[in-house]
């Protein structure tokens, strides 16, 4: 027996182990002595009793103690006189704002823990993006400065008063200017507390500048029709789409509020009512947008305008030379053209392209199908992009020039986001005094003299108005956690006002929005908004020499044609860089590539082969005299001879989480006729060395089964059942469980594959309400990802009509351009016939009286037979305790981003298996509300945090019980089948089969 110790070991010697005590460590933090937590806190064992538990109150209490450098002690202290509106609890909410869209901010005891869109917004979208529902994260960024800086050296306000009011009064003696160089600002009160600056400082200007830049566009539209604005676009009454590389519904201006139009002609009602639109993509790499188009050709980025020449050709019946030689492209213009004349009045032309020729062409396009008014709306107008392109060029060369006595930097940072950053660098050397607005250090914080940090907008006064008529509220639902300020503040002491910033908001709102609405200021601060915008856009004439235009744009066309062209596109989920440093973000799956935590060289898969590259392998992109190292993705449905790169990477100084996650392709850019241009003429070269993308998904068909069904439009109207009908099984079965009896309620869902664009939101918002961490990019890597809610996205790829479905049969394509796509939400289809729940030993996972799959996780001791013997594979483990280890490259791991959690939901630890619970919380707190009011639940009571998020009303959750209910009503719709249903699990999600209105209709 003694021979065999080295192989067995008791419990007791094991935790002896350094192995064993060093992971204790990390778990199992010792408790803080009393003193500590009081001396951390700013207290003394000499401060009085009633002092103690005011500062140590629910709310205030946790943010103090959230700050120390280790764990709090977790005790709940009782207010000694409890703030009315809070009841602990019970969650409180507060309309606020973010990037223009009227939010619902959800606190628990003083801390912001979810953003929902508000129910009762209008004017933008209803749902939100994943970067919304992300940015409560943001509130509680360690990263961020904690006082005001001179230097890099912390100072105090008045310090830094009065260095900058010095600065300022030097500048203005000398008849310098000082220059606001801000992204989009369309804020009224900023604004006005600009207006209040620039009149005690005449020389001031304001410059705004915007990464991903609309330039053209506004441009175009001040030519065409003497309106230098961003058109609204309602995509709710256009029944034929072109689009040409506009990624209309994911980050071309105003994605979610596009994908909610642009679902009403698509999803299960009005396919319901014979009605679908008809979507055509024209792309060089595959885009969100582009996935879900009905038909897709895949063109260079030189062939934009050629493009658009053939298509007015078409549509005007004149014969302007420069029209497109693609003749995939020409079949589908010559088509497309018909449809979008048959539709006059109800058809719609865009492009992505930041030219201005090519915008003017498309507004001659859209003049001639009668767009402008009830599609293209130029009276209620965006704000959401204002930015000049030449105005910031300008800016450059005034203070490279000396002319520039003053720059103040506000939510910009062009050292990180334009395109020639040696340019800015040297004009900020010019500069005598240089001052950024910036929360953190970041690129261009980092080289200038002072930094006066702003508080997250969770913990501001301010407003928007993101559209023409559409005023939304901003207010805080926090103390500011550090010593920071507003700019519009530090706009009014500079100038010498001292009115503070919450009255100086109100005092404008009062004055000059709410006059004549009849609205008060409390009623504003309730709603959240207020929208004047509501008369229809008047029909609008382009004026447009098209053959001067169309010449302009050969010549151009010319400047960027090669044998390789690129284009760098704005990712849809860190955007320009911005949201870098949230963590929910960067390992939120890409909807199309599913690769998180970097950027890449995307390259059609034959191409990649001509380079010699493969999986895994690395190139070298060079444009513009720039080059860059990325690794490859080899991306169907890219255009031959293309590689697409996204912005927003490669940050250097922005936190923890964001810092050198990927490569910035930002300096790839150029600017070409004063604006910015995403595409240029490139060259692509294998380099030495490997490096593996973290993907969440890489199979990429459905390998034949019967998980995902399609149909085409044509074939629904001649049968609604057609591909999509219930499995019906014709063998003899034999059930091994018992049926469950559910008397009250029976939840279940029901997903339109229609509706779903595969944007992510959903995740995301999974994520924050269920506490689910992140586990960063190696954690992905080795497949261990932990999202209860996955996007699966798979291909059809098509050739010569012969539609390859299965991985092996793949090699037999030649060029991978033609390619289909859908997206299928899946999570825990709470099976009736459970399979997980017949195998776990300790009774871990069982099932409800309410049709749901419940997880007590103090059973689970980490068989992980569930997850073996779950068909949909949709169960996660806890490999690590995710949310207390340095190890991961993510800020989810310290005690004060650990503020955002939800109390309501309990953290899982190591060795435990999670997955869906249909968010069980939110529908036990509808039932205690229902109860509460003593009266029965009503559909609509419980909403899915994933729900609540899809701006397209993908996802619908329900009683099935109640027949009125929207689920019961959609579950009952002829294209409802449920995956996998052969295996007889009995799933409660039912999915409606992808329909695509294709030429073929």
């Amino acid at each position: 027996m003694d021979s065999n110790k080295k192989y067995w070991k008791g419990l007791e010697e094991l935790n002896q182990t350094p192995a064993f005590v060093e992971s204790s460590k990390s778990e199992f933090a010792e408790p803080i002595p009393v003193e500590d937590v009081l001396n951390e806190a700013g207290l003394s064992t000499r401060t009085p009793r009633r002092d103690f538990l005011k500062a140590l109150g629910f709310g205030l209490g946790a943010v103090t103690l959230a700050a120390c450098n280790r764990t709090p002690v977790h005790k709940a202290v009782p207010y000694v006189i409890k703030p009315e509106e809070i009841t602990p609890g019970i969650p409180n909410y507060y309309a606020s704002s973010f990037n223009g869209q009227s939010i619902l901010v959800k606190t628990r005891e003083g801390r912001p823990i979810f953003i929902e869109p508000n129910p009762n917004g209008v004017g933008l979208n209803q749902g939100t993006d994943a970067a919304t529902v992300a940015s409560v994260l943001d509130l509680y960024d360690m990263s961020k400065l904690q006082n005001p800086q001179l230097d890099g050296k912390d100072v105090e306000w008045s310090k830094l008063d009065s260095t900058v009011v010095a600065a300022l009064n030097k500048a203005a003696q000398a008849g310098k200017q000082i220059a606001i160089v801000s992204t989009t600002v369309n804020s009224p009160s900023t604004l006005a507390s600009i207006a209040t600056f620039t009149a005690k400082y005449p020389t001031a200007t304001l410059i705004q500048v915007d990464a991903v830049s609309y330039s053209g566009i506004i441009e175009a539209n001040k030519n065409s029709f003497g309106k230098a604005v961003i058109p609204s676009y309602n995509f709710g009454n256009a029944q034929v789409v072109v689009s040409v590389a506009a990624d209309f519904l994911g980050s071309w201006l105003s994605g979610e509020e596009h994908s909610q139009d642009y679902m009403k002609n698509r999803d299960y009602k009005s396919l319901k009512n014979g009605k679908m639109s008809r979507h055509i993509q024209f792309e060089s790499g595959l885009s969100m947008t582009g996935s879900n188009a009905d038909v897709r050709i895949a063109i260079k980025p030189s062939e934009e305008g050629a493009v658009l020449i053939s298509l007015y050709n078409e549509i005007a019946g004149q014969t302007v030379a420069g029209g497109t030689t693609n003749a995939k492209a020409q079949t589908a213009i010559k088509l497309v053209a018909k449809e979008l004349i048959a539709a006059k009045g109800s058809a719609v032309v865009v492009a992505g392209a930041n030219d201005v020729n090519i915008q003017s062409l498309v507004n001659a396009i859209n003049t001639q199908l009668g767009a402008y008014g009830a599609i293209i709306d130029l009276d209620n107008y965006s704000k959401q992009f204002q930015g000049s392109d030449a105005s910031f060029q300008q800016f450059l060369t005034a203070a490279k020039a000396g002319q520039v006595g003053v720059a103040l930097f506000l939510n910009s940072n062009p050292m990180y986001n334009y395109f020639n950053a040696d340019d800015v660098k040297a004009a900020i050397e010019k500069v005598e005094f240089t001052l950024s607005f910036a929360d953190r250090a970041d690129e261009t914080a980092s080289l200038v003299k002072g930094i006066a940090p702003v508080p997250n907008y969770l913990e501001s006064w301010g407003d928007s108005s993101a559209k023409e008529g559409l005023f939304t509220i901003v207010q805080p639902t926090i103390n500011p956690i550090y010593n920071t300020r507003q700019a519009e503040q530090s706009f009014l002491v500079w100038a010498g006002d001292t009115t503070n910033v919450y009255d100086f908001v109100k005092q404008n709102w009062e004055a000059n929005i709410l006059a004549g609405s009849g609205k008060a200021w409390k009623e504003v601060l309730q709603a959240g908004f207020i929208f004047k915008g509501t008369t229809v856009g008047s029909s609008y004439s382009a004026n447009v020499d098209v053959a001067s235009v169309a010449a302009a744009i050969l010549a151009d066309a010319k400047k960027i044609a090669g044998d390789v062209e690129l284009k760098l596109y704005e990712s849809t989920t860190l955007r320009d860089g911005r949201y870098a440093n949230n963590a929910f973000l960067q390992e939120l799956p890409d909807p199309v590539s599913k690769v998180t935590w970097d950027n890449y060289a995307a390259i059609n898969p034959k191409f990649a082969e001509q380079l010699g590259v493969g999986e895994n392998g690395k190139v070298k992109v060079e444009a513009n005299g720039k080059s860059i190292e990325l690794p490859v993705l080899m991306q169907p449905g890219q255009a031959m001879g293309t590689v697409s790169v996204a912005v927003g990477y490669g940050r250097t100084s922005v936190g923890k989480a964001g810092n050198n996650v990927g490569q910035n392709a930002f300096p790839l850019a150029s600017v070409v006729n004063g604006t910015v241009q995403f595409a240029a003429k490139a060259s692509v070269s294998k380099i030495s060395g490997t490096y593996e993308l973290a993907q969440t998904q890489t199979h990429h068909t459905i390998e034949g089964r019967n998980i995902i069904r399609e149909t085409t439009f044509a074939k629904y109207q001649k049968d609604p059942n057609s591909e999509s009908g219930r499995f019906a099984d014709t063998h003899k079965t034999y059930d091994l469980w018992n049926k469950f009896e559910q008397p009250g309620h029976k939840w279940v869902m029901a997903i339109d594959l229609n509706a779903c664009t595969g944007c992510g939101a959903c995740i995301v918002a999974c994520n924050v309400e269920n506490n689910i961490p992140v586990v960063g990019r190696d954690e992905v890597r080795r497949r261990r990802e932990m999202h209860w809610l996955r996007i699966d996205r798979y291909y059809t790829i098509e050739e010569n009509g012969t539609k390859y479905t299965k991985e092996n049969d793949i090699a037999d394509v030649q060029d991978f351009e033609n390619v289909t796509v859908v997206h299928q939400p899946m999570l825990c289809q709470h099976c009736e016939h459970a399979p997980c729940e017949t195998v776990c030993p300790v009774l871990a996972t069982v099932h409800s009286s309410e049709g749901l799959n419940h997880m007590a996780y103090n059973r689970c001791f980490g068989t992980r037979y569930c997850a073996n013997n779950c068909p949909y594979k949709v169960r996660r483990f806890n490999w690590f305790n995710y949310w207390n280890d340095s190890r991961f490259d993510n800020y989810l791991n310290n005690e004060f981003t650990q503020l955002v959690l939800n109390p309501d939901v309990t953290t899982r630890s190591r060795g435990v298996m999670e997955k869906c619970s249909m968010c069980i919380q939110r529908i036990q707190g509808g039932k205690l509300k229902a109860k509460m009011e003593n009266r029965k639940l009503v559909d609509g009571d419980v909403k899915m945090a994933c729900q609540a998020a899809c701006s397209a009303n993908a996802i619908i959750f329900g009683d099935a019980n109640d027949p009125e209910s929207e689920v019961s009503r959609a579950l009952r719709n002829e294209r409802v089948y449920y995956v996998l249903e052969e295996i007889n699990v009995q799933p409660n999600i039912g999915y409606m089969t992808k329909v695509r209105n294709t030429f073929e209709a």
